[in-house]
């Protein structure tokens, strides 16, 4: 065993810690976790623990369903909701194959082959989300509006705001696991929160994501609370998204970066840009996964549609922000695109591969778009050489099947499972009559 493992075999005893939570996700960005006693933690770190891989969404076979979960010492972290004495535990696996070899199912691999490959070329990857999302008065009964837990909006200070205490709640318990927060604000919709998390490596950052949205459910429910992800709740306000910022470091320096360039942009930061938005289409489905993510891009305001660039347009899919010109380290875009509930792991792994294919290739960066560009008609938007993003979840679908790099990217085994769990959330989609057809038909035919 290394020293992190021995770091936290001690920490057990130290901390007087009971159980150690396990956690992975499934192909769809489902938390995973399975509890063990400290006696088992050496023995785990050494074989694994075995799981029926078959049972979890999109991991395998029933032929081949044999697997193990691999703590990672390196996520060890008390669970501060769970108590102080005797304290819960967790870390994230990396879930293998009996033979020791890396299961091909597992999203947390997905991204770490991903970003092997950008190192092997000089790079780490670096994201900084801005994480989105509703909080009601309580979990809506079926068929009943959620009721949000204010009338506020976009960085309302309100008296007695049960938003503030929430987030700053939420805020201490990411602090308390060693997860840097930056901002947090209220968001434009009632009862709508936002948390921004700290620029990270793109590994730990997809860990702290799946760590964050367990800890605002856990703390709203514990306030007699609920708090959902879902990219569009309702009609009127504007949805959850993730809007994230991304760069990337060539060692100590910030590869995105040239003093002097348009908006200080490099020409490594140009193609990365026009990889992402050659290929944005393709990972559609993956970075807006579900039925209803299609409501919030088709919704306006900062939600994107349209495949374009711009700097200070946040009606753009990408977007070059120059918070501090002069400190060259700050240099990054910004990927409007990506909703809060998506699969982080699979997302990024996706942005990746998308802005590398830009560099290797040596993609040409297209014109910025200066307009709002949902101010403008489709002439004009054909004119500039805008394209639409996939409308619905079946277009990004039917994108996505023919594309070599998400393939590539995700691999045979998450390529082809989440294209048949999406075909049939589209399938069973399509079939539902909604309130909307019955309010407007039922009067007239």
């Amino acid at each position: 065993m290394g020293k992190q493992e021995d770091f936290v075999l001690r920490a057990l005893e130290e901390r007087d810690v009971r159980f150690v939570r396990l956690w992975f996700t499934d192909v769809l960005g489902s938390l995973k976790s399975v509890a063990i006693a400290p006696a088992e933690l050496e023995g785990a770190f050494a074989e694994g623990i075995g799981f029926d891989g078959s049972a979890i969404e999109g991991f395998a076979r029933v032929h081949e369903s044999d697997m193990l979960a691999m703590p990672d010492a390196s996520t060890f972290q008390i669970l501060p909701w769970r108590g102080e004495q005797p304290a819960t535990a967790r870390m994230f696996c990396d879930i293998t194959m009996p033979d020791g070899t890396p299961s091909y199912a597992d999203p947390r691999y997905v991204l770490k082959r991903t970003l092997s490959k950008a190192k092997d070329a000089g790079f780490t990857f670096y994201t900084h989300p801005e994480i989105e999302f509703y909080l009601f008065k309580g979990k809506p009964a079926p068929g009943d509006r959620p009721v949000p837990v204010d009338d506020s909006g976009y960085f309302d200070h309100t008296a007695q705001g049960g938003g503030q205490d929430f987030r700053r709640e939420v805020i201490t318990m990411l602090e308390n696991m060693g997860i840097s927060v930056e901002f947090s604000h209220h968001e434009g919709g009632p009862g709508q929160q936002e948390i921004d998390l700290r620029y990270a490596d793109a590994l730990s950052t997809a860990d702290n994501i799946m760590t964050f949205r367990t800890i605002v459910r856990e703390v709203a429910l514990a306030q007699g609370k609920w708090a959902s992800f879902m990219p569009k709740p309702f009609t009127e306000h504007p949805g959850s998204g993730m809007h994230t910022h991304v760069s990337l470091f060539e060692g100590d320096e910030n590869a995105f970066f040239e003093a002097g360039a348009q908006y200080q942009l490099s020409a490594t930061g140009r193609a990365f840009v026009a990889g992402v938005l050659q290929h944005t289409p393709e990972i559609t489905a993956v970075t807006n996964q579900w039925v209803n993510s299609y409501k919030r891009l088709a919704w306006g305001g900062e939600a994107p549609n349209y495949v374009c660039w711009g700097h200070n347009n946040r009606s753009a899919l990408v977007r070059v922000p120059m918070y501090k010109p002069h400190k060259g380290n700050s240099a990054r875009i910004e990927n409007r695109a990506i909703d809060a509930a998506c699969n982080p792991y699979l997302a990024f792994a996706l942005v990746l591969a998308a802005g590398m294919k830009g560099i290797q290739e040596k993609y040409e960066l297209p014109p910025e778009a200066e307009d709002d560009v949902w101010s403008l008609n489709e002439y004009e938007r054909r004119a500039m050489g805008i394209a639409p993003l996939p409308r619905n979840l079946d277009e990004a679908i039917r994108t996505m099947e023919n594309s070599e790099l998400v393939a590539e990217t995700l691999g045979e085994h998450v390529f082809d499972f989440f294209l048949r769990n999406k075909r049939s959330e589209w399938q069973d989609y399509r079939s539902q009559v909604t309130q909307f057809e019955i309010d407007r038909l039922m009067p007239m035919v």
